[in-house]
């Protein structure tokens, strides 16, 4: 199965659940987090993921009640603006770990000279920089699109003091982000 985060997305801002198991609409599903590889199909952000169907990260599941008794998944039970909500916030999560990557993670890499801890990360690996800037940039957009959708419903932002703490923070590092100055 090829699950498409842009199709879920606007079946999600349709007010339409859908279950990418079965594809069957829904008025609820069951959300949560997993980490067995056999889930890995039903993420919705894993579509991207290098490792594929072997992933055992932490990923965030949604299923219908049925798949997810087929499939021993447990989560709760929301309905489309829940699940909205539950996007937006996975979405910040991925968003503050690339903040922590640019800060600190990049320099757990155990293969880095002392002189290259003191350099900025895109000097020591402009690679692995650039394919790191470029999945902020996608979560940027995403968390965006989650934003407009909020605004265009007339529902209260969840949390709005996190993009200005974050924005605050990426530009503290000296990198530009979509979400403000």
């Amino acid at each position: 199965m090829n699950f498409n985060w842009d199709d879920a997305l606007d079946q999600i801002f349709g007010r339409r659940l859908v279950c990418p198991r079965c594809e069957r609409d829904q008025e609820a599903l069951v959300v949560g987090y997993a980490t067995r590889p056999a889930l890995a199909a039903y993420a919705p952000r894993h579509g991207d993921c290098a490792r594929g169907a072997e992933c055992d990260a932490r990923k965030l599941i949604t299923l219908c009640a049925d798949c997810a008794r087929l499939e021993h998944f447990r989560g709760a039970t929301e309905n489309a603006a829940q699940v909205l909500a539950i996007y937006m916030f996975d979405c910040r999560r991925e968003l503050d770990e690339a903040l922590g990557y640019l800060s600190e993670y990049w320099r757990d890499d155990p293969d880095l000279d002392d002189e290259d801890l003191d350099r900025r990360p895109e000097e020591v690996d402009p690679d692995g920089f650039a394919e790191e800037s470029a999945f902020r940039r996608k979560l940027e957009e995403e968390y965006l699109r989650y934003h407009r959708e909020f605004r265009e419903r007339g529902d209260r932002i969840p949390e709005p003091g996190w993009r200005s703490e974050y924005v605050e923070e990426i530009c503290n590092l000296g990198y530009e982000t979509l979400l403000g100055d």
